[in-house]
């Protein structure tokens, strides 16, 4: 929104295009970042949380991750980043689906290395995820598990360029090529 401040002197009123909303975001974002930076510094050694140097780092650091982080959080629905049941699906996601589906990877990735039986190549496929944070948190699950790797993601229409290891089909269902990581990915970012 658009703010009017009144000024002393020859200026009545001057115009300042300030969204307040943007800057709350912001600032949010940052502030998180902050918490998070100090919260891992300070048990780091004998200087930790108390040196200033740690105190500039930190917030430099959160700044740059206000500017470049906010957009992703704040798209399309406002503070549901701030829901905790968002973190607590986050949590429960990394350690249940997340931690089953790389290890079980690591398992048919090792089992095609030794037998020689792989058939690579580059699938195409959409989960129907609206948000980047839901395209983002998709895209690092599928990257981080073995035997596959996120080359390219449509912008436009949500497609994901994914390298497998094993293609079954030219045009796989996401079940197929990454599980259950479209679901969850929708139930923590959309």
């Amino acid at each position: 929104m658009p703010a009017f401040f009144d000024l002393p002197g020859s200026w009545a009123k001057l115009y300042i295009p300030f969204d307040m909303r943007k800057a709350a975001e912001w600032a949010t974002t940052a502030a998180f970042a902050l918490a998070v930076y100090l919260l891992l510094v300070l048990w780091t050694g004998p200087i930790g949380l108390w040196s200033s140097s740690e105190l500039i780092a930190g917030v430099v650091l959160s700044v740059l991750a206000g500017l470049l982080g906010g957009r992703l959080l704040w798209e399309r629905g406002g503070w549901r980043m701030l829901q905790p049941h968002r973190w607590v699906l986050f949590f429960f996601y990394l350690i249940g689906p997340f931690f089953l589906a790389m290890a079980r990877a690591n398992l048919d990735v090792a089992w095609r290395i030794i037998t020689g039986r792989i058939r690579p190549g580059i699938v195409r496929f959409n989960p129907g995820l609206r948000t980047d944070l839901g395209r983002t948190v998709l895209a690092n699950s599928i990257t981080l598990t073995p035997g596959t790797l996120t080359v390219d993601v449509d912008d436009d229409t949500g497609d994901f360029y994914v390298h497998w290891i094993n293609v079954k089909d030219k045009e796989p269902r996401p079940e197929d090529v990454c599980g259950s990581f479209p679901t969850w990915a929708r139930r923590i970012a959309e």
